[in-house]
């Protein structure tokens, strides 16, 4: 990786990565495709807006300070993805699926955001999350340039069902507003599950109303860098099913989470990828 400031703009040159496919892949719902291919959005109570032109990303309004100390570790820059995705080739499926969508990394995203986004997410679809999300920032989280910060878990707590009907996220309120109370009573400590015991770490999260197995698995993995975290929805059911009849590879289980970013990828954009049967299913 090569960086250099340019003005006002931090250059960064970096071989396979995808923005695009990063930040529009169901990991993150806070950053927006612009028309002139950049992405406009928040993280860790920042704006940003940045663009990808070949192996070259632009940060914009972004210093050297800034890039080193927020963003090379909310883009994961640091982790030698060459060296995990080596280790999924001797998969047959899983080449492919790295060759298709092996941009893709994992942010490292605030777990407390990470989890109202993906109990928002139940039953939902991406940019009804995002406005859901957005309504919510608006309502009870700080003004920042550019915007509104994801909300505390205290200022959440201080409100009440009414207060987020404005938000239009229905069943999904009691959830957020439960989750609240146990993160700012400190009932669950979030920082705790970054080193838990994966299996004690899920049981901590499926303690809170409407987290299940799924929400809970996309929790460790997008909120708290949980590798070995593997969620399972329609598509990745679909996969196991066609390619998987015996079980999802031992050797893979290591870097679950990046295996099934890829393979949930190239199954749901890449219509050769499995027989039109199987999408159905």
């Amino acid at each position: 990786m090569k960086t250099t400031q340019n003005g006002k703009h931090f250059i960064v040159e970096i071989d396979d990565f995808s923005l695009a496919d990063t930040l529009d892949c169901g990991q993150c719902f806070r950053f927006v495709p612009q028309e002139d291919g950049s992405f406009c959005g928040f993280a860790g109570g920042r704006y940003l807006a940045m663009r990808q032109d070949g192996n070259q990303l632009t940060f914009y309004d972004t210093s050297a300070e800034d890039f080193e100390r927020h963003w090379k570790l909310y883009f994961d820059f640091d982790t030698d993805y060459q060296a995990i995705k080596q280790g999924f080739l001797e998969d047959e499926v899983l080449k492919k699926s790295c060759d298709y969508a092996g941009g893709i990394r994992i942010l490292r995203q605030d777990p407390w955001e990470t989890l109202c986004s993906f109990i928002i997410s139940q039953n939902n679809n991406i940019p009804r999350i995002k406005g859901i999300i957005d309504r919510l920032c608006k309502l009870c989280g700080e003004q920042v340039p550019g915007g509104y910060a994801f909300p505390t878990p205290e200022a959440l707590a201080a409100k009440s069902l009414d207060d987020l009907s404005i938000m239009r996220a229905g069943f999904r309120a009691r959830y957020l507003l439960d989750a609240a109370h146990k993160v700012s009573t400190g009932k669950i400590d979030l920082p705790s599950l970054y080193t838990m015991e994966i299996d004690e770490a899920r049981k901590t999260l499926t303690s809170i109303c409407g987290v299940g197995p799924k929400v809970a698995e996309c929790v460790l993995l997008f909120g708290f860098h949980r590798l070995e975290a593997f969620p399972v929805d329609v598509w990745i059911k679909r996969a196991i099913t066609y390619f998987y009849q015996d079980g999802f590879p031992e050797f893979a289980r290591p870097y679950g989470g990046i295996a099934q970013q890829y393979l949930f990828h190239y199954i749901r954009n890449c219509p050769e990828a499995i027989p039109d049967e199987y999408r159905r299913k």
